[in-house]
């Protein structure tokens, strides 16, 4: 697939390096005085993730590059210099921060103070019972409800979390994976009562179940039978949403879980080559749903690699969808992604110095060319944010967006030797995985044989323990350490679950229960079966039954997952 002679920026990435006669007397000569007084500080650089970077990078590095093959123009395939001709002088990225915690009256009030203050998109968090499939009041919530994100266990949460916030004039995404299609009914539900037409619903569903079993973990269901849950979404939005995105396929908790920025820009695009071939094999056109797949990528700190990241991830998705998949639409030869600042990189100690973090890796996601962007905020290494700090989190958006000029121009270090250079290296890396993931039948049996897995795994180490040796400084963490004072964090106590059980108590009290059990009885034997299941989850969503009853379902037809350990 991805030989050689149909892919110049393989050759770019490998290419001899031939520097000039005046280069290579450089690099003999003109260091040495400076050498001798003052030497470099470490015996190899490299990036975050370990990337080798010379001291020079000199046309020598592009020796086989062409600029119109290779770069183009913004707008154009390969899209290397962004998706938009202008990029964002005409438009800025959709300011989208992640925002949910306790009740969803408590997340509707941040909701609309967020939007009062300049946001442009609705981000929403939900907490852990949630992400698993469990109402709040089941044994397994227990002290776990509304504390890392909204708790939403029935369409009756679903409408208090929306009150006042008009479907038809927002843009939503929601973080949820196995549990995604009924959260999803819940928002239309929530849309329709509005009395917003779904063809006007705009928004995105997570729903990357791959990357829970490569990465994040918050799976349910075996890999099949959560993959058909993923295609069903695919299929009824291209019916039914038009507008909404049904999947953002997630790189951002692959890095999270320790990968090299290579293994999440690798693992990240050969997860949706793994979706387009399951959606084509449904019977879906390419050009009918890709353009309705949307992407998520990390923002770290390493300021050029992430660049470069962005950049080759647009150019490997137009040749996958040009050459492997035969798209003919450009909206699917584009790829599209929201960022968010890296939380991995966030720090309990000296949690000031992480506004500085989250500047400069936000930074890099602009100047990478990104859709939208959440910014984490300075407090998140201890608690959810409060609102001081989602605040200043937005604000740091908008003062790159009005105050840096770097939104001026569309692609500013386009051509630079070294940003070149290095999206050619990264993009050849990426190339390297998927070649090795398609060898082995697809991203579904790598996951089974912990392939992904062991790779983060074993880059996790090699980056620990460099920061143990302190090859690697971590400011406040192994290097200019301080004494500290503590910090006001947002607490969230049992309340919330208290609340809680006291709607679902109200909700199955004022409910038709012979209905709920008429639509969940339905939608079991259509899980039995292979027809599409969103119509009977959405049934069974309007009816009032509950997530955790809905997700019971299927834990009885589908049955449960458990990771085979590494070893």
């Amino acid at each position: 697939m991805n030989d050689e002679r149909k892919n110049p920026a393989s050759l770019a990435g490998r290419a001899a390096r031939k520097p000039s006669v005046r280069e290579r007397e450089w690099e003999i000569n003109a260091p040495r005085p400076t050498l001798d007084k003052s030497p470099e500080r470490a015996m190899e650089f490299t990036t975050i993730s370990g990337h080798p970077i010379r001291r020079l990078y000199t046309p020598a590095d592009l020796s086989t590059w062409d600029p119109d093959r290779d770069l183009g123009l913004p707008g154009e395939p390969p899209y290397t210099r962004g998706i938009h001709s202008t990029m964002h002088r005409g438009r800025l990225w959709t300011m989208r921060q992640f925002a949910g915690f306790g009740s969803a009256e408590d997340t509707n009030q941040r909701f609309r103070y967020l939007l009062s203050q300049g946001q442009t998109g609705l981000s929403v968090a939900f907490d852990l019972p949630t992400l698993m499939g469990y109402d709040s009041d089941h044994a397994l919530s227990e002290g776990e409800v509304g504390k890392c994100g909204v708790a939403i266990s029935s369409l009756a949460d679903m409408e208090v979390l929306f009150d006042q916030i008009p479907l038809g004039g927002v843009t939503t995404s929601m973080t949820i994976n196995a549990p995604a299609a009924v959260i999803w009914a819940m928002y239309l539900a929530v849309a329709e009562k509005q009395g917003v037409d779904w063809k006007d619903v705009r928004g995105t569903l997570q729903n990357d179940i791959l990357k829970e079993f490569i990465a994040q973990k918050e799976y349910i269901y075996p890999p099949e039978p959560s993959m058909r849950l993923v295609i069903d979404t695919f299929e009824f939005g291209t019916r039914h949403t038009p507008q909404f995105n049904t999947i953002s396929i997630s790189g951002y908790h692959i890095r999270e879980a320790g990968s090299t920025a290579i293994q999440e820009l690798a693992f990240t695009l050969r997860d949706g080559i793994e979706y387009v071939e399951r959606g084509i094999r449904r019977g879906l056109d390419v050009d009918d749903f890709v353009p309705r797949l949307s992407f998520f990528f990390n923002a770290h700190s390493d300021f050029f690699e992430e660049i470069a990241k962005y950049r080759a991830a647009r150019r490997i998705w137009h040749k996958t969808m040009t050459e492997r998949f035969g798209a003919k639409s450009p909206r699917s030869w584009a790829l599209r992604f929201h960022t968010q600042t890296a939380g991995c990189s966030l720090t309990a100690q000296q949690p000031y110095n992480n506004v500085v973090r989250t500047a400069i890796q936000a930074l890099a996601a602009v100047l990478g060319g990104t859709q939208s962007l959440h910014t984490n905020s300075l407090d998140e290494a201890w608690a959810l944010p409060t609102e001081f700090a989602a605040t200043l989190a937005l604000r740091t958006q908008q003062v790159i967006a009005h105050e840096s000029g770097v939104t001026n121009t569309a692609d500013p270090l386009g051509g630079s030797y070294f940003v070149e250079t290095l999206t050619n290296e990264v993009e050849r890396g990426a190339w390297d995985y998927i070649e090795k993931i398609d060898a082995m039948g697809g991203m579904v049996r790598a996951i089974e044989r912990s392939y992904p897995q062991r790779e983060i795994a074993d880059a996790s180490y090699r980056y620990q323990t460099a920061v143990d040796r302190r090859e690697k400084i971590i400011v406040g963490v192994n290097d200019y350490i301080i004494e500290e004072k503590p910090i006001d964090i947002l607490q969230i106590d049992e309340s919330v679950r208290v609340r809680q059980t006291e709607r679902l108590r109200k909700v199955r009290a004022e409910r038709s229960n012979e209905e709920v059990n008429r639509c969940l009885s339905a939608l079991r034997r259509a899980a039995e079966g292979t027809e599409n299941l969103m119509p009977h989850i959405c049934e069974a969503v309007k009816a009032y039954a509950t997530l955790g009853e809905i997700c019971d379902v299927f834990r009885v037809v589908f049955g449960t997952y458990e990771e085979v350990a590494i070893t």
